[in-house]
């Protein structure tokens, strides 16, 4: 591990020569991508440079125990040991987590599609309730929401809703949120009072760059019509709705929040990176399918990870077995115990898989 370290300590070394050269800054690409190289090993030499502290102070610690003349003073510096060797250990666990490779795209901002899954009505309003969940986590982290794309029922609920989040290491928190939420209550509009179970898919996709993913421009369709609003009723009296087909993929994507034909296009454009990008990600994994089994949830669109029970103020996380008996709380955004337990769990399975 201090071999690692050590090399480690020797990059950070020499990317802070490499971002400080004018000839680098000068080519705004690379000095981007060696400025996020810098960024992401900031932690690990922060911890290492604390754990080299706590050793210079065991090893003069340790001397003083040995060849101190004073009984009392070589007293204190065994006690002083014992809290060293915790704090060392401590420290050990904590470079091992950060040693894991990062996932360069943990600092995307990123694409959320939330759509209704069974249940009708209900299910769409639990898809509205993910989203405002969402909202509150995100107010909560500083974050900048936008709505792309959105379908509203005549009563408050989503059919689909896509939006954008952007700040700081957004993709590393929300990545595990994919996959299908179950939500068990009493519906508004069920008079008998009986528990209705529906579903809401969630997919949190990194959002790409035009300079990471190349789009041949012959290969879109792009048509323009009238924005419609719930019940088919025509919101817009200009042609400022936009549909694009990526011909090759099959990959269909619709935009008509936006008054501007030209905003809603550049919106569309943005989904259908992102969704380009996930294909080819998708594509990627089926071809590791064994590596595919220890990574925490896979992200699977027909997974069932969470449930929402209304009547026991519950949720429950069943990839990592972790209930929550504060729902009303969850839902106004207070998932960081998920986020965090989640994070966590993936660290130290990719830490088993390094290790084997």
């Amino acid at each position: 591990m201090i071999d690692k370290l050590e090399r480690s300590r020797k990059r950070y070394e020499e990317l802070e020569t490499l971002i400080s050269d004018p000839d680098v800054i000068r080519d705004q690409k690379r000095y981007r991508e060696l400025r996020q190289e810098h960024a992401s090993l900031a932690d690990l030499m922060e911890e290492f440079g604390r754990y080299r502290e706590i050793e210079a102070q065991i090893a003069s610690n340790t001397e003083l125990a040995e060849t101190a003349g004073d009984a009392e003073l070589q007293e204190m510096a065994r006690e002083e040991l014992a809290g060293l060797e915790a704090r060392k250990a401590a420290s050990i666990e904590k470079l091992k987590v950060l040693l894991v490779p990062r996932d360069p795209l943990d600092d995307k901002n990123v694409i959320v599609e939330i759509r209704a899954g069974t249940g009708g009505d209900e299910a769409a309003l639990f898809a509205a309730d993910l989203f405002r969940m969402y909202t509150y986590y995100a107010d909560s982290q500083k974050w900048k929401m936008e709505i792309l794309s959105s379908s509203p029922t005549g009563i408050g609920g989503f059919k689909e809703i896509i939006c954008s989040i952007t700040g700081k290491g957004v993709f590393a928190r929300l990545r595990y949120e994919s996959g299908v939420h179950r939500v068990q209550r009493v519906p508004v509009t069920e008079a008998g009072g009986r528990i209705h179970t529906s579903t809401a898919s969630v997919a949190v996709l990194p959002e790409i760059e035009e300079t990471e993913i190349e789009i041949n421009p012959n290969d879109l369709r792009i048509d323009v019509m009238r924005a419609g609003g719930p019940g088919g009723q025509s919101v817009n009296t200009t042609d400022s709705a936009v549909r694009i087909t990526h011909l090759p993929s099959g990959i269909v994507v619709h935009c008509q929040d936006e008054k501007s034909q030209h905003k809603n296009r550049a919106k569309a454009l943005r989904i259908l990176r992102a969704r380009l990008y996930e294909a080819e990600e998708e594509r990627k994994h089926a071809e590791r399918a064994e590596a595919r089994k220890s990574q925490i949830g896979s992200a699977e669109r027909a997974e069932k990870i969470r449930t929402y029970n209304f009547p026991q103020n519950r949720a429950t996380d069943h990839r990592i077995n972790l209930t929550l008996y504060k729902l009303d709380a969850v839902m106004k955004g207070e998932i960081g115990e998920f986020v965090d337990a989640l994070r966590l769990h993936a660290q130290e399975a990719a830490l088993t898989s390094e290790s084997v």
